[in-house]
């Protein structure tokens, strides 16, 4: 019982000193390589950070994956400063709450829903225009147990998100679920929690239209635009042909 308890303490302690390194490290990328103001920021934890095609998979709107695998919503409020508001980003993306009701953890669905309540306030202090989009926390192999808290959390969410602007809830979690109310297990890596390319195409499939609706990529002003020539010029060109 004592070394359970050792373990639970030591566990958090080792993770939180974890984030710093990996925050430092996307500082050092910017700097090599600045993003581009305006963007949108997918920010959130190891199911984000795993997304190798994200930015690719999102074309052509600009994306930036700031997920570091492991972190719970408190975290991602901790430096939501300096992961997400830094770029001024038209949205962000967002993926926490699992971790949080993992099997042992101490977290209840309303801490999850206070956590992200208070990233909204967070990001929407410095940035009001910017959209922020919660995704629902998934159900998975591993943390089936723990589905019942993170539905409840998924509602609170949701329910806080109608009651907010510029803040809207994306459903990626009833999708997964078979004919048969069962999770297809092609759609999780051999751990039971992270996913498979199968399921990050899914994801891409839900969230992907709802972002080009509101941020599709203008036309390029550049491309020369014709217009079919009306029935009147098309003629006089015939009677000066046959004049000629």
């Amino acid at each position: 019982m004592l070394l359970g308890i050792g373990v639970r303490a030591y566990v958090p302690s080792v993770l939180a000193q974890g984030w710093e390194p990996a925050i430092r490290d996307f500082e050092e990328q910017d700097k090599l390589h600045p993003p581009k103001p305006g963007g949108i920021v997918f920010a959130g934890s190891s199911s984000f950070r795993f997304w190798d095609t994200l930015v690719s998979d999102m074309k052509p709107l600009e994306v930036i994956n700031r997920g570091f695998g492991g972190s719970e919503f408190s975290d991602l409020d901790q430096y939501a400063t300096r992961i997400v508001v830094v770029y001024r980003p038209r949205a962000v993306v967002v993926y926490e709450g699992d971790n949080d009701l993992a099997e042992g953890s101490s977290k209840t669905p309303e801490m999850v829903a206070a956590d992200f309540r208070k990233f909204v306030q967070i990001v929407h202090g410095a940035l009001p225009d910017t959209w922020i989009y919660i995704l629902s926390i998934k159900p998975s192999k591993l943390r089936w147990k723990q589905w019942p808290q993170m539905k409840a959390a998924n509602k609170l969410m949701q329910d806080y998100a109608a009651t907010q602007e510029r803040v809207q809830y994306i459903d990626i979690a009833t999708p997964m679920f078979d004919a048969n109310g069962n999770l297809p297990g092609d759609l999780f890596k051999p751990d039971g929690l992270h996913p498979t390319a199968k399921l990050y195409a899914m994801w891409t499939s839900i969230i992907k239209p709802i972002l080009l609706k509101r941020f599709s990529p203008p036309v390029n002003a550049s491309r020369p635009v014709f217009s079919a020539p009306s029935v009147s010029s098309v003629l006089k060109v015939f009677r000066f042909s046959e004049t000629g």
